[in-house]
């Protein structure tokens, strides 16, 4: 029987789903005003302004719930999966990565600060804690060096080693360890 460990890491929230939230709730309530000052010329302006405004308590409503961002690792076999969960209604595939690919994996930004990457994937609960976030430099056939930006636990290290490189392990539990 095999075991697929996972990890789920919510996305912690910045300024700029803040100002997303403060923009919709602003427009939701000034497209409506505009509205009704229009049908102060074309009568039919207040019953589209009345409209607007429903459906755009709708879509703020879906605009929030969309602000709520999740990631999910799982080790299975010999890849790492990483897939968004945005809202808890729909996944989004970020990258599987095959674990004997992994080049470094370290916590802290101080070895890949200054390196340059042709893609990167973000999956952390928070991207601007770069002393906190864990780096994986893999190697993909399609782009070539990429960086993985990801939190995790015990338990999904656990499950990659297996299937690490040797220069991989003794990097990880023999020369940096915390």
């Amino acid at each position: 029987m095999d075991i697929f460990p996972e990890q789920v890491v919510k996305h912690d929230k910045t300024a700029k789903n803040l100002f997303i939230k403060i923009i919709s709730v602003v427009l939701l309530f000034l497209v409506p005003m505009a509205c009704l000052l229009l049908a102060r010329v074309i009568a039919y302006f207040a019953m589209v302004g009345f409209f607007i405004f429903l459906g755009g308590i709708y879509i703020v409503w879906w605009i929030f719930k969309s602000q709520k961002v999740e990631f999910e690792y799982a080790v299975s076999g010999d890849n790492l999966n990483v897939s968004k969960i945005i809202a808890m209604r729909r996944r989004k595939k970020v990258c599987s990565v095959p674990i004997k690919e992994i080049a470094s994996m370290e916590i802290g930004d101080k070895n890949v600060k200054n390196r340059r990457f042709r893609k990167m994937y973000f999956a952390a609960k928070n991207e601007r804690d770069f002393d906190n976030n864990t780096y994986a430099v893999f190697k993909n056939p399609l782009y070539g060096t990429c960086l993985l930006v990801f939190n995790p636990n015990e338990r999904i290290i656990t499950a990659m080693r297996p299937h690490m490189n040797q220069e991989l392990i003794k990097q990880l539990y023999y020369t940096n360890r915390r």
